[in-house]
């Protein structure tokens, strides 16, 4: 059955929780103000859970390329069923979300179509449409009222030259005033915080200037580019020196309370590092030394699921 099914149909196929007012030229569907507008669908059944009557222990699902929309986003996925009073949408199998720049895909989830919340499990990964910003992770929970996008357990994000992970990430966004597009205003990285960023003044072999503690934050400018990293608790921080000819100069160890890299135009240009201050320099010849990387440190670019790709497939 395809997306000219008859308004009857349509009436079994809703993805909303109360009482349905149906417009009969535009498959809109209404619930408490909010409105889901079902695209497309190959199959639609309903039926009751346990063979109850009650209408709480009914169901309504929607089977094979399944498109429909909400406020600012579009859902697809190969399956959505609906629980009547339960406030929430199952989807199974290939699901992506986009809307406003932001494309997520998952193996499950969990819509709430009155909070706008989507709860993602199995082979989580998202990526801003227009930048080169990526990430994946086991779980994530998309907020889409609070522009918030939280990402659990093996979480790792990538940016131009720069990756992130740690046991939890938040990446807030922010709607920029052309065409309601969505950019990253900030990122929060709590426990198990590790930032890396490719030296790239270092040619061959290719070093990498990084930064972990407990917490960590990274602002992002409008373009974008990270303008600022702050690290709290337990902070550590290698990075590349270099003469004023760019040419290398050594590499400098610290730990301390807080530690705090600023960039410009994506490049570290200055490093603070207070309370508990302590630090080492080592010689350019220790350059390449693998010894000197910070416990955690791994470059996992390869992991990228959007690596050199335009779209998922």
């Amino acid at each position: 059955m395809k997306k000219n099914i008859s308004i009857a149909l349509l009436t079994m196929a809703l993805l909303v929780q109360a009482a349905i007012l149906l417009t009969p030229h535009h498959n809109t569907l209404y619930a408490e103000n909010k409105k889901i507008i079902l695209r497309n669908a190959d199959i639609i059944e309903g039926g009751q859970l346990d063979g109850a009557s009650s209408p709480d222990k009914q169901f309504r699902s929607v089977i094979g390329n399944v498109i429909f929309e909400h406020n600012n986003m579009t859902l697809q996925c190969d399956r959505a069923t609906e629980y009547p009073g339960e406030n929430r949408i199952t989807l199974t199998g290939n699901i992506t979300i986009t809307g406003n720049d932001l494309e997520i895909h998952a193996d499950n989830g969990i819509y709430h179509p009155d909070t706008e919340i989507g709860e993602l499990t199995g082979n989580v990964r998202g990526r801003m449409i227009s930048s080169n910003h990526a990430a994946k992770a086991k779980k994530a929970i998309l907020n889409n009222r609070t522009n918030q996008l939280w990402l659990y357990e093996d979480a790792i994000a990538w940016g131009a030259d720069q990756q992130i992970s740690g046991d939890i990430i938040l990446v807030h966004l922010k709607e920029t005033a052309k065409g309601g597009k969505r950019r990253i205003d900030e990122v929060q990285v709590h426990r198990n915080a590790f930032f890396a960023a490719k030296d790239t003044l270092s040619g061959t072999p290719q070093l990498f200037d990084q930064l972990s503690g407990k917490k960590m934050v990274i602002r992002m400018n409008d373009r974008s580019k990270i303008s600022g990293v702050t690290v709290t608790d337990q902070a550590e921080s290698l990075y590349h020196l270099y003469d004023e000819n760019r040419q290398p100069s050594g590499i400098n160890y610290s730990s301390g309370n807080i530690i705090r890299m600023l960039f410009r135009d994506g490049h570290l240009v200055r490093v603070n590092v207070t309370g508990n201050v302590e630090g080492k320099q080592y010689p350019v010849s220790y350059r390449g030394d693998t010894s000197l990387n910070l416990i955690g440190f791994a470059w996992r670019e390869h992991e990228n699921p959007f690596k050199n790709k335009k779209s998922l497939p």
